[in-house]
């Protein structure tokens, strides 16, 4: 861990202000920025599936997990696509990988984990993480910046739990919280990073929400809070089961030291959604 500290800052300190660009400037270029990171993710899933000895139907997955972020850009982009048309799409592409399946995955290479895996691999890390652009796009904001940080809400809370539970977890120790998936996870940290997050989200909206004209309430901020840190740690979990089962470390090495997209990734696949319906609950999306 030590030794890969250099290299993580390094790697915050460009991936935290090109997030930043990136979300401001919003749009197609956004939506297609999701799409390369949704490639990238889809790849690392079919990665810890071949070990596994599941054969995926590689490129329909990719082109899946591809056009997920721009296909409900369309869809936001003043319906630019109609969302019926949308759902023909989807309709059309299971039966592609079906019709791939009957030709090229004989009942002896696994037919069913096949297509299990092309279908679930580009919606997890595809589709989950485009309702950031439902957040960057979808809300009242008066301006980019307004909508900017405003996805970093999220984000924000998501990284404030990550670090905080690793400080509980080394600090405090204790009761495991999932020993057979994280070792090292215990429930001193787990509650930590919850608290923390629940703390750390109206002051967020305090510094940075209610400049912009965002007012979200206190009690609504604590429980997004807690709601997305919880959502957060199990994502967490989620790919920790992954990596486990294919008897892996990281899930790639895209990030030098922090391992895949799946790796830094993980946690907001389900954050980002819960935060949109959330944000939508409370009526600011």
């Amino acid at each position: 861990m030590a030794s890969s500290l250099p290299r993580r800052i390094a790697v915050a300190a460009v991936g935290i202000p090109t997030a930043l660009g990136l979300v401001y400037v919003g749009g197609w270029i956004l939506a297609a920025v999701l799409a390369v990171v949704g490639v990238l993710g889809t790849h690392e899933l079919f990665r810890l599936a071949r070990a596994k000895d599941v054969r995926p139907l590689g490129l329909l997955g990719y082109a899946a997990a591809a056009l997920a972020p721009l296909a409900l850009f369309g869809i936001l982009n003043d319906r630019l696509l109609p969302p019926l048309w949308i759902g023909y799409a989807a309709i059309a592409w299971v039966i592609a990988i079906m019709a791939g399946a009957v030709f090229r995955r004989p009942p002896a290479s696994g037919p069913l984990a096949a297509v299990a895996v092309t279908v679930f691999a580009p919606a997890y890390t595809g589709l989950l993480p485009s309702f950031l652009l439902v957040i960057r796009h979808g809300n009242a904001a008066a301006s980019p910046w307004a909508a900017t940080w405003l996805v970093f809400l999220p984000l924000v809370v998501t990284w404030v739990c990550d670090s905080m539970a690793m400080a509980g977890g080394a600090l405090i120790g204790g009761p495991k919280f999932a020993p057979v998936v994280s070792p090292n996870k215990t429930w001193a940290g787990t509650v930590t990073g919850s608290v923390s997050a629940g703390l750390v989200a109206p002051v967020y909206g305090w510094l940075a929400l209610r400049p912009h004209d965002l007012h979200p309430g206190v009690v609504q901020l604590v429980l997004l809070g807690i709601l997305l840190s919880a959502l957060g740690q199990v994502g967490d979990l989620a790919e920790s089961l992954f990596k486990r089962e294919a008897g892996v470390k990281d899930s790639g090495t895209v990030f030098p030291g922090h391992g895949g997209v799946l790796d830094r990734f993980d946690s907001l696949y389900w954050v980002l959604p819960g935060a949109a319906a959330l944000l939508a609950l409370y009526g600011i999306l």
